[in-house]
């Protein structure tokens, strides 16, 4: 990519990365993640240890050590909460444009639509990780705030460091940002197809909650493996010792051909759709 080009390029995605999170929408976003460790770890530090096995995972943990809190956060956030403020986000990136009546300016200014799509995916891909560190770091500070801090046993009954699982919590929401980047695409191709965000963002929320029932059926098995939400839950390999890489491989590798297929998909609509606003 030739310098000016490659310039440009980072200008116009620092212009939208500013934009994104200086809106207050953005900010209440993340204040809504940042929420669930908050009400769990206060949960349990008034209500005391739930029954052992019932729950999310590690829920009963929480009191014994506080930085399982972050994890069972990640837990309860992924299938819902993290897909529906993705879905806000990606779903509103050129759709939300359209309806402020700001495209066709931003398409007059030297960004190219393709330029312009690249800049959009990754401002929600930001918005991706930053949700996911909002919940692991919200949920460590509540943690450990609320109860004793130590060492951590991990799944297959070892135990590591403070430290080396502070790693690990950080590990897993680089995860949950990977899982999330298929979604995006998806978002971001549903934006180009209408002039309503809000249609936008709901048919990408509805695909990831119809994406986790059909993963859920059992008669569906031979169809598992292909959906974009199959592996959003496999960060608990990385809480084994020695860390089981694979279903975190096999997750890049999902998202990846969904950000081709849907990527593609975008740009081919894009190009030749009419912009009126």
């Amino acid at each position: 990519m030739p310098r000016p080009v490659r310039a440009a390029t980072l200008s116009l995605l620092g212009s939208e990365l500013l934009t994104l999170f200086r809106r207050r929408r953005t900010w209440a976003l993340l204040g809504a993640l940042a929420l669930i460790p908050i009400l769990i770890g206060v949960a349990i530090r008034v209500a005391g240890d739930s029954p052992s096995g019932r729950g999310p995972a590690f829920l009963d943990q929480i009191t014994n050590n506080g930085l399982f809190v972050g994890v069972t956060a990640m837990l309860v956030a992924t299938p819902l909460f993290l897909p529906l403020t993705i879905g806000v986000v990606a779903g509103d990136t050129i759709a939300g444009e359209a309806s402020h009546g700001t495209l066709r300016y931003l398409l007059i200014a030297p960004a190219g639509r393709i330029r312009l799509l690249v800049v959009k995916y990754l401002a929600a891909a930001a918005f991706c990780a930053a949700g996911a560190l909002t919940v692991v770091v919200a949920g460590t500070v509540v943690g450990w705030a609320l109860f004793p801090i130590g060492p951590v046993t991990l799944l297959s009954g070892t135990s590591v460091s403070v430290g080396e699982a502070l790693l690990r919590f950080l590990a897993i929401a680089v995860y949950v940002t990977v899982s999330l980047l298929g979604m995006s695409a998806i978002g971001l191709f549903l934006s180009t197809l209408t002039t309503v965000p809000v249609g936008a963002m709901a048919a990408t929320a509805i695909l990831a909650v119809v994406s986790q029932i059909l993963d859920a059926l059992p008669q569906l098995e031979a169809l598992h493996p292909w959906l974009f939400t199959h592996y959003w839950l496999g960060f608990g390999d990385l809480l084994r010792d020695p860390i089981v890489w694979s279903s975190f491989a096999d997750n890049a590798l999902l998202q990846a051909g969904y950000l081709v297929v849907f990527g593609s998909l975008a740009v081919g609509r894009f190009l030749t759709k009419d912009v009126l606003s």
